[in-house]
């Protein structure tokens, strides 16, 4: 304004007087419209979640590791390259429908009451989910590929999903439900997936409502199954091995060292072995899953115990990342899509996994563990419109708080309370000062698949504590700086005395704030619904909150 009032005085001098009232209203008119001028609002954001289920961070380039050079992921990474890459977002219950319950709600399995996979029952479709939140305040919105929560999705105009073992899924030929409607498609499923997904954004690109798409893979979880194309990637080499393979379990022998997800648990159908002919019925599944028993070894004659347990992993580690070789690729289908049809620059492109896994690392596959190959959970985000290229992030982040966040992006706002957080602000490169410094982790099922301890622990970016506590009564510490790879269980350590008092402090806080506040006896007793009674529990026992007053008594 200062700028045109000068121009003014200047042409006022240039101008006969009897001019100067006309052209100075022209020009006040021009300079009051232009100032008046209100900036048009900004269109919402579309946004692409992609979850693949059991990806791990030791399988994707951006984050390093053995394997970034014989398997790169450059589709995956490029998510992380054009955006953020976190290096901390942990899960609150490491195994895949649990995490997905909690992702979709906001809140913790003791809310949202799926605990479990095995026999856990069916998520609640009465909840409320962020996606429901969407497409109730004008988003189009879709689902394709897994679901795995035993009901119909809720939230979504359009969707596909595996219907078969349980929401589990086929990767080839897979039957999907459509719409409510089964139907058997003919193909590679995380290929599939992918085409129905960009299906529907061409056919929907006319319209000028933003879209919420969330395509989630099957891959790479068993039994590992890689398209045609790659089965024979890495014939003829030799994967490395994690430095932990070797891992004898000592100080942990009755929690780390007793599981069956050991490199002795793969089955005859993990191993791809030839089917003997004339198989059916009970001999034939007996003959498919034979190994994943204690006692029954998957192994060619002749070899060592250490031979064969080399063998199983390097089929295995072959076998999962040609899995991911294809979710990589597909990935890179889904950004050459929004690049060719100018949706970059407005759509955010989400990366994760339902948690970790374990590839080989202290000799194990699958997740489960407060460990940090199945607490961490890769995460990635691209938004050209806020956040700068290249960006990383090292603070704690909970799969609770991917809702609030997905809302907040969207400018999305809701009545509805979440025990999660929004971390827009860590996007934007602003950590607030009361940002959560530990998150609280609970796992319940037990002994079914695997056989993991039930056990709750809470995670700082320094140290890990856990108790594990059905059948035994036990508790691990770890110091993440000094021992990364959780080697050395130093809770008998007497230098870490205050440590250990202040851990169990913060844990007590952090189950009481998530309201799971419970004794072990109701703890156990969420177990046992499922499975049955294990072992018989004492009457009156004390609750968990009790056990951590009186161990920081004993500290004191």
């Amino acid at each position: 304004m200062n700028q045109i009032k000068k121009d003014l005085i200047l042409i006022s001098k240039m101008i006969p007087f009897k001019q100067i009232t006309i052209s100075a209203f022209v020009l006040i008119f021009i300079s009051c419209n232009i100032s008046s001028k209100k900036p048009k609002p900004e269109k919402k954001p579309n946004i692409i979640y992609i979850m693949a289920d059991d990806l791990t961070i030791q399988a994707i380039s951006a984050y390093g590791g053995i394997y970034k050079d014989i398997a790169p992921t450059p589709n995956i990474d490029k998510i992380a390259n054009d955006g953020m890459l976190f290096h901390d977002v942990l899960c609150n219950n490491a195994i895949c429908g649990p995490s997905r319950a909690s992702i979709l709600t906001g809140d913790y399995s003791n809310l949202n009451g799926y605990y479990k996979n095995e026999n856990g029952g069916k998520f609640n479709d009465t909840l409320w989910t962020f996606p429901q939140e969407f497409q109730k305040q004008g988003y189009r919105t879709s689902l394709f590929g897994k679901w795995h929560l035993g009901t119909t999705p809720k939230g979504f105009d359009t969707f596909k999903y595996h219907n078969t073992a349980g929401q589990q899924g086929l990767y080839w030929d897979p039957i999907y439900n459509e719409n409510g409607v089964d139907v058997k498609e003919k193909g590679y499923s995380t290929n599939l997936s992918t085409e129905f997904a960009l299906n529907w954004l061409e056919n929907s690109k006319q319209s000028n409502d933003p879209f919420l798409m969330v395509l989630q893979f099957k891959a790479p979880h068993r039994p590992w199954e890689p398209d045609t194309k790659y089965e024979q990637l890495w014939e003829n080499i030799d994967m490395p091995y994690p430095a932990t393979f070797n891992d004898n379990y000592e100080g942990r022998e009755m929690t780390a060292g007793n599981t069956e997800m050991t490199m002795e648990y793969f089955s005859n159908k993990d191993m791809k072995l030839p089917e003997p002919a004339g198989l059916e019925g009970t001999e034939k599944l007996k003959w498919t899953f034979y190994g994943a028993r204690p006692g029954e070894v998957v192994q060619p004659e002749g070899m060592s115990d250490e031979e064969g347990r080399k063998w199983r992993y390097q089929t295995y580690i072959k076998d999962y990342l040609a899995c991911v070789k294809s979710v990589d690729d597909n990935v890179g289908r889904v950004l050459s899509y929004l690049k060719e049809n100018n949706l970059e620059d407005n759509t955010i492109v989400i990366l994760t996994s339902d948690q970790g896994f374990y590839l080989g690392d202290h000799g194990f596959f699958d997740k489960r563990f407060i460990y940090e190959e199945s607490l961490r959970m890769p995460f990635m985000v691209k938004f050209p419109r806020m956040i700068k290229p290249g960006s990383v992030n090292e603070d704690i982040i909970s799969n609770i708080d991917f809702a609030p966040t997905l809302l907040d992006l969207a400018g999305l706002k809701t009545d509805h309370k979440m025990q999660g957080t929004s971390f827009v602000p860590l996007l934007e490169g602003k950590t607030p000062k009361d940002w959560q410094d530990a998150m609280y982790y609970h796992y319940y099922e037990f002994p079914y698949w695997h056989h993991v301890q039930p056990h709750y622990g809470i995670r700082t970016q320094k140290y890990t504590l856990a108790h594990f506590y059905y059948n035994i009564d036990v508790w691990e510490l770890y110091d993440l700086e000094k021992d990364p790879n959780q080697l050395n269980n130093i809770i008998n350590d007497s230098s870490y005395k205050e440590v250990v008092a202040e851990l169990k402090g913060q844990l007590k806080e952090l189950m009481v704030k998530y309201e799971n506040n419970k004794s072990l006896e109701e703890f156990r007793m969420i177990t046992d619904k499922d499975f049955g009674k294990i072992v018989e529990q004492k009457s009156n026992e004390p609750s968990v909150q009790d056990l951590l007053r009186k161990d920081n008594q004993k500290m004191n």
